[in-house]
């Protein structure tokens, strides 16, 4: 887990063939708008995009390099102040150089989303593939 997501208080909650479910929980530090106290969306954007390279790196079976090549998150509403945050993210489809997944961030819940969103990750990554070739 990269230093950023741990300064958030990420935590995965499960981990099973190629599906993510993690957490973050409400922090005064993470507000984006502190009359109303709602979580800044970059927080919503970092919990999905993690989450989505778990459940890549779930579906592959093995640590490997990944970078996200693509990322789009649909903001639905604003998540609730005071509330903590979870993403659960699906890889459902795997090539040799891509990953794709879809999920939904959602804080009380999963069947009113605060946000959607799709990406791809590049798998075998330039100093990856040099490695490979040695």
């Amino acid at each position: 887990m990269s230093p950023h997501m741990r300064l958030l208080g990420f935590q995965i909650i499960s981990i099973e063939g190629g599906v993510c479910v993690a957490r973050l929980p409400y922090s005064d530090d993470l507000i984006g708008e502190p009359v109303t106290g709602v979580l800044h969306g970059g927080v919503v954007t970092s919990l999905l995009d993690t989450t989505g390279g778990a459940a890549v790196l779930s579906a592959i079976g093995k640590p490997l390099p990944l970078a996200t090549l693509d990322l789009r998150i649909d903001y639905l509403r604003p998540a609730g102040p005071g509330r903590p945050i979870q993403a659960r993210v699906e890889c459902y489809k795997t090539t040799y150089n891509i990953a794709f997944t879809r999920g939904i961030a959602y804080d009380e819940d999963v069947n009113d989303p605060v946000a959607s969103m799709a990406a791809t990750y590049m798998l075998r990554t330039q100093t990856t593939r040099r490695a490979e070739r040695a």
